[in-house]
């Protein structure tokens, strides 16, 4: 439906591989965080009734993710710490503008883009792991942001002009281009 404006190189995934313990800590954190934001859309905008819906199968998707990578997580005998601030979100969430229908929207294609983040990230992980279930449930969860970026981006597209939808996708698509340019790799999903 889209396309990102930075690609990721693949010496970010072995970043990632290199303190794959400190990833899948980040990894867990970002499900987590990804099933709280659809619940706030359910919260916020309980009027939006294929929203709701969406969202509702959304929380529940993330975390089933989040369980996955918890298993993952226990098996390495590491322990979950205090979620922190992730920089990438930080910042992208600079774009949200003031006034209840721009915000609405913007969250919309913001949690698109991310997810679309998420997609690439997660497969670049996928094809630099070694074959086994790791690499199977990362396949998997790759597969999964693919369809939840699409997924926000056709619901700014029912709410909203398709023409404005699109002019401000390109706007918050060279943002996250330009936050990804400058934010150093480290073992994180962002």
């Amino acid at each position: 439906m889209f396309e990102l404006k930075y690609h990721t190189p693949k010496e970010w995934a072995q970043v990632a591989l290199a303190d794959f313990n400190a990833f899948l800590l980040d990894h867990a954190t970002a499900e987590k965080k990804a099933s709280g934001m659809a619940m706030s859309m359910i919260s916020h905008y309980p009027d939006r009734k294929n929203m709701v819906k969406a969202m509702a199968d959304l929380a529940i998707e993330e975390l089933i993710h989040f369980k996955q990578v918890l298993k993952l997580i226990n098996a390495r005998g590491i322990q979950l710490g205090a979620d922190t601030k992730d920089p990438y979100i930080t910042q992208i969430r600079k774009a949200f503008r003031n006034g209840a229908e721009v915000f609405f929207m913007d969250r919309l294609i913001v949690a698109g883009v991310i997810e679309a983040r998420g997609y690439e990230r997660f497969s670049l992980i996928a094809q630099a792991l070694p074959e086994g279930k790791d690499k199977v449930l990362y396949d998997a969860i790759a597969k999964s942001e693919e369809k939840h970026k699409n997924l926000f981006i056709e619901l700014a597209y029912e709410y909203f002009d398709k023409d404005e939808v699109n002019i401000r996708l390109e706007e918050i698509l060279t943002l996250e281009a330009e936050i990804c340019a400058k934010l150093p790799f480290r073992a994180a999903l962002h």
